[in-house]
């Protein structure tokens, strides 16, 4: 065992202190073949080509 730093009385200070947030409702995320299927049209069917006929996986905003 190594040594521990700092006291033992002052664990999970900051945990405690902090104000306790309500986990929001999410819809269900996509999983399996549905995940599969919403990457394949996310990436191949609305394609947007960058100049020069590129497709980028995480292109930068564009200054529109």
């Amino acid at each position: 065992m190594g040594k521990v730093l700092g006291s033992l009385a002052r664990a999970g200070k900051v945990k405690n202190q902090t104000p306790k947030v309500e986990a929001t409702e999410k819809p269900k995320k996509v999983t399996g073949r549905a995940m599969k299927r919403a990457k394949y049209i996310r990436r191949f069917v609305n394609v947007t080509l960058q100049p020069g006929g590129k497709r980028r996986m995480n292109p930068p905003p564009t200054a529109a």
